[in-house]
């Protein structure tokens, strides 16, 4: 399962800085200019998971495989992009194709660094960057409301979707999001958004960049960006990018130790990628045997069955029964067999919903 998450934000804000830590390698150019990311960047990052390393402690597997999230660097946005200033229109495409987005947000101070709009302003920037979202939800949903008007004269249940695309335009030029839009759970408004792909709907997260003495102690930038995010629903995660390019290439004891120096005990980079994996509604299964011990990703509230087809598609298709050990259960009784004899193994069937942690072999017959 391929999940792409966006990061987002104007240029010089540290997006690019990010995704070289996040992917440890210096793929992408960092440089004191706007657009020195013209093509998006792409890497595969694993999700940190200290259950598969205690797992592998047990049944000593020959390889060890990580869930995975996609991060896309999308070189920055500035005021216009919706009408296609600074190569925007490419870079909305972009957007258009992530799942979910990293909105960085420069909180730091650096006069070596240049900030396109001329000053450290975080509630000023992010309005930017949303408000050329939601212009440019504008002119799709114009688009798409020209061709729903021809075609509603001849079918009556497209005609019934005009009145609530009036209704989300008013709301998109008052200049809220497609994401609040009260009639979301509308079926007709589902299948609008869904072929629509609205940038604004998309589900964020802030990542508010800052320097070594803001990641200690905060500052009112970063309250302001965690106050916005409140009211929004989402997540924040403070980051100091600088110093996650120094977390690069230590050893795990060194850098174990460079973090609790700050009084952390997980660097803002693996926060992202957990809080990440979470907005986009997933969680993990597990299987633990010889050969492997690996972390299958789902979405939350999938049955045994689907959850069995990510394995393949036979498993789905053939599916018998599932025999589930929790987590907690398999490592603190010493393993399956254990689980089996004290009856910590349960047999469950078609409707069982998988719960991030279980430990599942799947029987199946096709």
């Amino acid at each position: 399962m391929s999940l792409q998450i966006g990061i987002v934000g104007l240029p010089n804000v540290g997006k690019s800085t990010i995704f070289n830590a996040l992917t440890k390698t210096q793929n992408a150019e960092a440089a004191n200019y706007p657009f020195c990311t013209i093509e998006p960047n792409k890497a595969v990052v694993a999700v940190p998971d200290s259950r598969l390393t205690k797992l592998a402690e047990m049944v000593n597997p020959e390889k060890i495989t990580h869930a995975t999230v996609d991060f896309v660097d999308i070189a920055g946005l500035v005021k216009g992009a919706s009408r296609g200033e600074g190569l925007g229109n490419k870079f909305l495409a972009n957007i258009r194709e992530a799942d979910a987005l990293l909105h960085v947000v420069r909180c730091f101070p650096d006069e070596n660094v240049v900030h396109v709009e001329g000053s450290i302003n975080p509630l000023r920037d992010v309005d930017i960057i949303e408000t050329e979202l939601i212009l440019a939800d504008l002119q799709t949903l114009e688009n798409r409301m020209v061709k729903l008007k021809k075609q509603a004269r001849a079918d009556k249940a497209i005609a019934a979707i005009l009145p609530i695309s009036e209704e989300l335009t008013k709301h998109l030029e008052e200049g809220m999001p497609a994401s609040t839009f009260e009639q979301s759970e509308n079926e007709a408004v589902i299948a609008l958004f869904k072929e629509c792909q609205f940038l604004s709907a998309k589900k964020i997260i802030y990542c508010a960049n800052v320097d070594e003495e803001a990641f200690i102690e905060e500052n009112q930038d970063i309250k302001d960006v965690e106050d916005y995010a409140a009211k929004r629903n989402s997540q924040v995660v403070k980051i100091s990018a600088r110093m996650e390019e120094e977390l690069i290439g230590m050893e795990d004891d060194e850098r174990d130790e460079f973090l609790s120096s700050f009084g952390i005990a997980q660097s803002g980079l693996d926060k992202i990628i957990t809080k990440g994996y979470a907005t986009l509604g997933l969680c993990s299964y597990l299987t633990a045997g010889p050969k492997e011990v690996r972390a299958w990703t789902i979405h939350q509230g999938w049955t045994a069955p689907k959850a069995a087809g990510v394995i393949h598609t036979d498993f789905e298709r053939g599916f018998i029964r599932a025999q589930v050990i929790k987590y907690n259960d398999f490592t603190e009784n010493g393993g399956e067999q254990s689980c089996k004899n004290k009856g910590l193994m349960s047999t469950e069937g078609k409707d069982y919903v998988v719960q991030d942690g279980d430990i599942i072999e799947f029987l199946f017959n096709v």
